[in-house]
């Protein structure tokens, strides 16, 4: 009973760390940058026609009237409304845009395998990681290979697989394999 209890409290401290480590703090502050499946709410002031919730696309593009497509995947919502202002300043004098994020639908993880919970993990900040994922699905179950964790990651078609030794990694080991997630990425866990 004292060795779970002491386990339990080295990972909070662990997830604490890595919370607030330098470099996740700074990251937490930069603007979100837009995913496909994000919802977004676009308006221009005084003009009601021109107004529209809309889905990122899985191309990473949204659709305007006078604007057509705009590709936004990976830009943050300031860079969307200055794009948008120059792709209307042929048809209005001035205009003022404003985007705004509805959901976060596209800023996710998926876990699957021997976990308590397995099932879509959203990406709090920029710099969650596998273990703070792990966390929010209540952990691996008690037959899984904690050192056999990988993170199936595709990026531009390019696949990759990142290992995570999750058994080393809550005895303090190993840390370079606590992964910062990025959206789309799944955990499994065998």
């Amino acid at each position: 009973m004292r060795i779970v209890s002491l386990l339990k409290q080295t990972l909070f401290v662990l997830a604490i760390a890595t919370i607030w480590s330098g470099s996740a703090w700074s990251e937490a502050l930069a603007p979100y940058t837009l995913h496909p499946a994000d919802k977004l709410q676009v308006s221009v002031w005084r003009d009601t026609a021109l107004q529209r919730e809309v889905r990122v696309l899985p191309d990473g593009s949204i659709t305007l009237p006078l604007v057509g497509r705009v590709v936004v995947a990976g830009l943050d919502t300031d860079t969307v409304e200055k794009e948008l202002v120059e792709r209307l300043k042929p048809y209005m004098p001035d205009p003022i845009v404003t985007v705004s994020v509805v959901a976060a639908e596209g800023n996710v993880v998926y876990v699957v395998g021997k976990v308590a919970k397995p099932g879509v993990v959203p990406l709090i900040a920029d710099s969650t990681t596998v273990m703070q994922a792990l966390s929010l699905v209540g952990g691996l179950d008690r037959f899984a290979d904690g050192n056999a964790v990988r993170v199936l990651r595709q990026d531009a078609g390019k696949h990759t697989v990142l290992d995570v030794r999750y058994n080393d990694l809550i005895k303090g080991n190993d840390l370079q394999t606590n992964v910062v997630l990025q959206a789309g990425d799944t955990i499994l866990v065998p």
